[in-house]
C-alpha cells in the first residue's frame, strides 16, 4: 500500500510544479503591472468591449451580465468607501475628519486600486467564460432586469454620495496639491531691491 502511494505522490508531483511555475509566472507578470495603471484599465476597458460585443451578438446571457454589474457596483462601493466607516464603528485609528478645524487624514480605501482593478478584470473573464455554456443562458426579459440595476445603482450611489458629504472626503486624487500660502523670500527680497 505505501508503495502505490508513493507512486501517485511523485506522479502528481510534476503536475503540482508545473502549476506552481505558472502560479508564479502570473504573479510575476502582475506584479511587473502594478506602476502601469492606465494601460490596465485601457486593457480592461477592451476586454469589457469584447463581452459586450459577445453578448449584444447572442442576443443573451443577460442573467450572467446582471449579476456582474451587481458584483462590479459592489466593487466600486468598496473601492469609494473609507477603510474606516465612521457610521459602522467607532475605532481609536484614523478618522475622517469632519470639522475644517480636523486634522487632515489621508483617505485610504476599503478596497485599493490594484486589487480592485483585478476583480473587475477577473468577473469579466469569468463572464465572458459563462457565455460560452449555455445553461447559463436562461431567457429573461432584458429591460426589466435594466431597470433593476440602474434603480439599484442610483440609491447606492445616492447613499455612497450623501456618505461623502457628511464626512467631507473625496475618494479621488486630483493632481498634486498646491500650497497657496506666503510667496518664497528669495522672490519678495528681489523686489525688495528694486
Amino acid at each position: 500500500m505505501e508503495g502505490t502511494e508513493g507512486g501517485s505522490a511523485s506522479a502528481a508531483s510534476p503536475v503540482n510544479q508545473y502549476w506552481q511555475q505558472c502560479s508564479k509566472l502570473f504573479q510575476y507578470y502582475l506584479d511587473k503591472s502594478t506602476p502601469h495603471t492606465t494601460y490596465r484599465w485601457i486593457g480592461t476597458l477592451v476586454l469589457a468591449s469584447i463581452y459586450a460585443l459577445r453578448v449584444f451578438y447572442v442576443h443573451g446571457f443577460y442573467i450572467v451580465s446582471y449579476g456582474l454589474g451587481i458584483y462590479l457596483l459592489n466593487l466600486l462601493i468598496g473601492f469609494l468607501s473609507p477603510l474606516v466607516d465612521p457610521d459602522m464603528e467607532p475605532s481609536n485609528g484614523p478618522l475622517l475628519p469632519t470639522k475644517g478645524s480636523d486634522e487632515f487624514k489621508p483617505f485610504i480605501r476599503r478596497l485599493p486600486e490594484f486589487k480592485f482593478w483585478y476583480s473587475f478584470t477577473k468577473a469579466f473573464c469569468i463572464a465572458f467564460v459563462m457565455t460560452f455554456l449555455s445553461v447559463f443562458d436562461v431567457p429573461v426579459f432584458w429591460p426589466i432586469l435594466l431597470c433593476y440595476w440602474i434603480v439599484l445603482f442610483a440609491l447606492t450611489m445616492r447613499r455612497q454620495i450623501a456618505h461623502m458629504i457628511k464626512y467631507k472626503y473625496i475618494p479621488f486624487n486630483l493632481g498634486k496639491q498646491k500650497y497657496g500660502g506666503k510667496k518664497s523670500s528669495a522672490s519678495s527680497s528681489g523686489s525688495r531691491a528694486d
